[in-house]
């Protein structure tokens, strides 16, 4: 009888244990059937990328066949230079950084969707300075990160208001653009985020000034793309498509309940490198929604218009020596 018990209850485990393994490998097969996209931001977690993150929680990606593994930049042009080289498939970059690539180094890139559908790049000083304008920064010291697109914005609206470049000093302080207001280093700077920097020395007690570039002769232009290399868009545009479709959804997510949006983020931050404030980055979130889809252009549409402008604006600028086509530098997919 015993015996008998023994044999059963050997035969139960072993069914036991056949069930599971066979359910692991159901799901093992299941995730094998995904097919991998790495996506490179342009920086760490915040506000900008909260979609993804809904978009992964939810599993829109999943249900398009995805499985996206999102990675942090160590170098600034990460995002570009592992697209390029087929070492990432998605990036997100900037838009004039795209036509430059391209125009100067051929560099084999194109953008597939606009993520902020206009400039998020400002003028910004403290409110004590008294500059809300182009001729405000006559006299004055800007701060800048020493790149030649900041001298061109700065420039580029000087002359709109009939000042000369020559008016203003150029300070390069690299990284350090909100300590060398604070401190009074410079008058003004250019490169803060109207999301991010604006609310974050808001929270830190400073009141500010700032304007945008756009208002004053710089054409508008997208802040954040996605981009990809020349050979996934010729032969595996589907799965581009199909990216840009989940995005898409977690967008509508984000748009809908942003505060649900908010948790996912935060829940995914990277607290080492870059922790988050949830007042900034609500704050953030509600100067992002209605810039990264608008009446007249939907989430992650690009118009010829945009793409021409900035060409032709950089050119004149002398950011390029020579043009480059629209489909150089952009391609519609349907999604």
């Amino acid at each position: 009888m015993k015996r008998l018990l023994s044999l059963i209850l050997a035969l139960s485990l072993l069914l036991l244990c056949g069930c599971g393994a066979a359910g692991t490998n159901e799901s093992e097969d299941t995730a094998e059937d995904l097919k991998e996209l790495d996506v490179v931001l342009d920086w760490y977690p915040n506000a900008l990328h909260a979609f993804l993150y809904v978009a992964i929680d939810k599993g829109y990606y999943e249900e398009e066949g995805l499985k996206v593994n999102i990675r942090f930049p160590s170098n600034a042009n990460d995002a570009i230079s592992l697209v390029a080289a087929g070492q990432a498939d998605i990036g997100l970059y900037y838009q004039q950084d795209v036509i430059q690539a391209r125009a100067e180094q051929n560099v084999p890139v194109k953008s597939i969707g606009a993520v902020v559908q206009g400039p998020l790049n400002i003028v910004l000083s403290l409110q004590e300075k008294n500059i809300t304008k182009p001729e405000d920064l006559v006299g004055k010291t800007i701060g800048y990160a020493g790149t030649e697109l900041s001298e061109a914005l700065v420039r580029s609206i000087m002359e709109y208001a009939g000042a000369d470049y020559s008016d203003v000093t150029m300070v390069d302080v690299g990284f350090d653009l909100m300590s060398s207001m604070t401190t009074g280093n410079v008058d003004a700077t250019i490169g803060c985020l109207v999301n991010h920097e604006v609310p974050q020395m808001e929270e830190e007690g400073f009141q500010v000034n700032w304007f945008d570039l756009d208002d004053y002769g710089v054409p508008t232009y997208y802040e954040g793309i996605f981009l990809a290399n020349d050979e996934m868009i010729a032969n595996d545009s589907d799965t581009l498509a199909a990216f840009l479709r989940a995005s898409a959804r977690g967008f509508a997510d984000m748009k809908a309940d942003p505060e649900a949006a908010l948790a996912t983020l935060l829940a995914n931050q990277n607290e080492e490198n870059f922790p988050l404030s949830e007042t900034v980055e609500r704050k953030s979130m509600e100067t992002l929604l209605p810039m990264m889809e608008t009446a007249e252009a939907a989430f992650l549409s690009q118009s010829d218009a945009c793409w021409q402008e900035n060409i032709d604006w950089m050119l004149s600028q002398g950011l390029i020596e020579k043009a480059v086509s629209l489909d150089d530098v952009r391609v519609n997919l349907e999604f």
